[in-house]
This record gives C-alpha cells, structure tokens and sequence, in this order.
C-alpha cells in the first residue's frame, strides 16, 4: 500500500503514518480486511499532503517521525480540520508525549507495542462517533500523488483544483491511475478504454494522451511518461 499511488476500491479511507515498514504493512493488512481503505505515510509532510489529497476518515499517528514530531503534525491536522479523529501511537514510557497529543486534540492513543486488535476497535468507536463508520458511497478512489480522480463522481483534482476532463479522457486517466508505476501499451490501452483492437495504425492514444496532459499539467511537472516503443505510464510528480 502506498500513499502516493492507491488503486485499491473502498469507502472509509484510513491514513496510517508511521516509519515502521512492517507495522504499516500489518496495520494496512487489517484496515483493509474490514474493508477500508488503507493510505499510508512514512513522514509528517508526507501525512500533511495526503490527508489533503484523499481526505481520509481517520488519521492513525505515530508520535516519533524521522522529521516532523507527531504532535506538531497533529497540531497541523487541527488547524486544517478540526474533526478529523485522530488515533495516536506512543511509547509505553513516553507519558509526557501522550498527554502533549491529547492536548494538541488527539481523540484517542495506543501505545507500543500494541495488538492489532485493540487498534481496529478503537478505530471503529472513533468512525462511528464521527459518523463515517458507514460510509460505503464515495466510490473507488484513485491517488497519485497531489492528482486525485473520484470513480463515482468522475472527478478529478490536481494539487486541489479541480480539473473538467471529458468521458474519455477520464477513462483513459482512470486506467493509467488503475495501474500506477505500469508501462501500459496502446494495445492495452484500446482495448481497455475503448474496446478496440490495435491495428497498428492511427494516433487515437497519442491525441488522448496529449489533451490529458495539457488538462491534468498546465504548468506542473507531468505525471504521465512516454516509454518510446512501448507505451504509456503514470507516476507521481516526484517520483
């Protein structure tokens, strides 16, 4: 799971930032199994631009990250949202730093080590008293990055403005984002977006491909990359 490119299809959206690599992954493995949707972050600026990005449910933090401390991102997060939930995960000794997150406006902590559990119960008392615990009609998401693309909606920001795409170019943008990092081929790209077969002739995928860019860009470093000879595929900006 990635906080820069998400293809997978839920509802409630969870950002989980921690820089523990396996704890993420065993925490994404559970809020996926409930049937969220699991962002992650692995940096303080990181949970900062995604949160605005996916606009998550709920937020589990991690009070040690290598940049910015857990708590100023919390004080951050408050001052963007005042009713995002927050869950945060402290050292067991780290007394201090748990009452500094709960007056900074956490609304609830867990400390480490901790079982996986405790945390999803927690989570689940946090959603249902914000009233997202039901949430199931915002439809597949897609994230790259600061590019976001609503499936239900059809639609679609950049660096939070949004952006007017037509059916097709929406289709188009939809399945390179369904495949983020992927090399994808005009054939692949006909007979998904347009069910057709690729004949070889024609410029059908390279006139979409422009008129994307020239909507999705405008100004910012592009995200959709020519691979000569082989196709097309998107990535995040920084990437």
């Amino acid at each position: 799971m990635s906080g820069g490119a998400v293809a997978r299809e839920a509802g409630v959206r969870v950002l989980i930032v921690d820089d523990e690599p396996e704890l993420t992954e065993l925490m994404c493995a559970a809020v996926a199994e409930a049937g969220w949707h699991p962002f992650t972050a692995e940096d303080g600026r990181s949970a900062l631009r995604i949160t605005r990005a996916c606009a998550p449910h709920v937020v589990v933090l991690d009070g040690m990250l290598p940049d910015v401390d857990g708590v100023e991102v919390l004080r951050r997060l408050r001052g963007e949202n005042d009713r995002l939930p927050v869950l945060m995960l402290t050292a067991r000794d780290a007394l201090e730093h748990r009452i500094d997150g709960l007056s900074a406006g956490a609304d609830d902590y867990v400390t480490k080590p901790f079982s996986l559990e405790e945390v999803m119960l927690r989570l689940r008392g946090l959603l249902r008293r914000a009233g997202a615990e039901e949430v199931r009609e915002d439809g597949p998401v897609r994230v790259l990055g600061d590019l976001v693309a609503a499936g239900r909606t059809r639609e679609v920001q950049r660096g939070g403005t949004p952006v007017p795409l037509t059916a097709k170019e929406f289709d188009l943008l939809w399945f390179l984002m369904s495949h983020p990092h992927q090399v994808l081929s005009k054939a692949q790209i006909l007979d998904h977006v347009w069910n057709a077969s690729f004949d070889g002739e024609g410029n059908l995928v390279e006139v979409y491909v422009y008129s994307l860019r020239a909507k999705i860009d405008k100004g910012r470093p592009s995200v959709i990359r020519t691979v000569r000879g082989v196709g097309y595929a998107i990535r995040a900006a920084e990437d």
